[in-house]
C-alpha cells in the first residue's frame, strides 16, 4: 500500500509535467511492463516486499508506472532503493503498532498535504491528479494501521521533486520557473507568512485553490463562515468570496485554523469595522479582500490599532525561493523551484511548524 502511494505520487508529477508540456505519454503495455519491473523490483527492493508486490492484483498497473517513469527519465536505480526503505518503515510501524485510530477524510489529508509538503509542482500535481481520492483513502488506510503518514509524505516529496526534474530535463523544460505576475502583485501583507507558489495563478479559481491546498469542501465551509461573519450583508459578503484574490483569504484561514486560531471570532470584526463600505462600489471586493485580511491578522477585538506593518524583508525582495522546510527521507528534500514563502520575521510558532 506504501508502495502504491509512493508511485500514485511519482505517476502524477509524471504526468503533470508531460501535460504541461503537451507530450503525455500513454502508459506502456502492461504484460511487456510486469515483465521488466519485476526485474527491477527483485533487485532493488527486500525480499519481502518485492514478493508481496509481484503476487499483488495491482501488480501490472504498478509495472506499468514503473516503466512510464523510467521512459520518461527517471532513475530506477536511485529511486526504487528509497521507496524500499519507505515501505519498510510502514512494515515495521504497522507490525508494532496494534491500536486503531479514527479514519479522516480527504479535507483531512488535504490540510496535511499542506502541512507537510512546501507548495509547487508536487503538491500540486497530487491534488489535481484524477487518483487523489484513491490517494486520500490510501493515507487513511495507513493511518488507521498506525503508520506516520506525514513522515511518509515527506519522504515521498523529495521523490515527487525528483521524478518532476528528471521528467523535465527529458522534455528539454527543466528551466526555473518565472515568478508570475499574480505572485508579484500578491507579494505583502496579503501573503505574509504563507506558502505560497511562484507561478500563482488566480484567474484559473479551481486551481489557486489546489495551488494552496485547499480542497473544495474547505472553500465551501470557509466562504460559510464569512456569510456568517457579516448578517445582513450577504452580497457584500459574495463580492469577498467571488474576489480575485479570495483563495489567498482562504490560504490565510486554512493556516490559522492549522495554527489552532480561532478564525470565526476574527472574522467577526467585519460586521463591527464598517470602513471598507466606504469608496466606490467598483473597488468595493478588493476593499473587502484588505479588510477580511486585516481582521483575520489582527488579534481579536485590535480594530483600534493601526494595520499590519509590510514585511521589511518582503519590500526587499519580490519572489523568494526556498525549499522544503522539514526533512525528507534520508536528508532535506532539495530546493524546489516554483516555491515562493513569504515570511515575516517573528517569534517562532509554538506548534514547531515552519509554514
Amino acid at each position: 500500500m506504501a508502495f502504491r502511494l509512493v508511485m500514485a505520487i511519482a505517476d502524477a508529477v509524471r504526468r503533470q509535467q508531460q501535460k504541461r508540456a503537451g507530450k503525455e505519454d500513454e502508459l506502456p503495455d502492461a504484460e511487456r511492463a510486469a515483465a521488466e519491473a519485476s526485474e527491477e523490483v527483485k533487485k532493488f527492493l527486500p525480499d519481502d516486499i518485492a514478493t508481496a508486490l509481484l503476487k499483488d492484483a495491482d501488480w501490472p498497473q504498478l509495472a506499468q508506472q514503473l516503466m512510464a517513469l523510467k521512459g520518461a527519465g527517471v532513475d530506477l536505480e536511485t529511486m526504487l532503493p528509497r521507496v524500499g526503505e519507505i515501505t519498510v518503515t510502514v512494515r515495521d510501524q504497522v507490525a508494532a503498532n496494534a491500536e486503531k485510530v479514527k479514519r479522516e477524510g480527504t479535507e483531512e489529508w488535504a490540510k496535511a498535504l499542506r502541512e507537510t509538503m512546501p507548495a509547487g509542482p508536487v503538491r500540486e500535481a497530487i491534488l489535481s491528479s484524477p487518483t487523489w481520492p484513491e490517494i486520500a483513502r490510501t493515507m487513511a488506510t495507513m493511518n488507521e494501521r498506525g503508520v506516520d503518514v506525514r513522515a511518509i509524505l515527506s519522504a515521498a516529496h523529495e521523490e515527487g521533486v525528483g521524478v518532476d526534474q528528471a521528467v523535465a530535463k527529458v522534455l528539454a523544460a527543466g528551466k526555473v520557473p518565472t515568478t508570475s505576475r499574480d505572485a508579484k502583485l500578491s507579494y505583502g501583507p496579503l501573503t505574509v507568512g504563507l506558502d505560497i507558489p511562484k507561478d500563482l495563478d488566480l484567474g484559473d479559481r479551481e486551481r489557486a485553490l489546489r495551488q494552496l491546498s485547499i480542497a473544495p469542501s474547505e472553500n465551501q465551509r470557509f466562504a460559510r463562515m464569512v456569510r456568517e461573519a457579516m448578517p445582513g450583508a450577504e452580497r457584500e459578503a459574495d463580492l469577498l468570496v467571488s474576489a480575485r484574490q479570495w483563495p489567498l483569504v482562504a490560504a490565510r484561514m486554512a493556516d490559522m485554523e492549522s495554527k489552532g486560531q480561532p478564525v470565526a471570532e476574527h472574522l467577526a470584526s467585519l460586521s463591527k469595522d464598517s470602513s471598507w463600505r466606504e469608496g466606490p462600489q467598483s473597488q468595493m471586493g478588493r476593499r473587502l479582500v484588505q479588510a477580511a485580511n486585516d481582521a483575520l491578522r489582527k488579534p481579536v477585538g485590535g480594530l483600534a490599532g493601526p494595520g499590519p506593518k509590510v514585511s521589511t524583508a518582503a519590500a526587499r525582495s519580490s519572489s523568494p525561493s526556498v525549499g522544503p522546510t522539514k526533512a525528507a527521507g534520508k536528508g532535506a528534500a532539495p530546493t524546489t523551484p516554483g516555491v515562493a514563502a513569504h515570511r515575516e520575521a517573528g517569534p517562532a510558532s509554538k506548534s514547531g511548524k515552519t509554514r
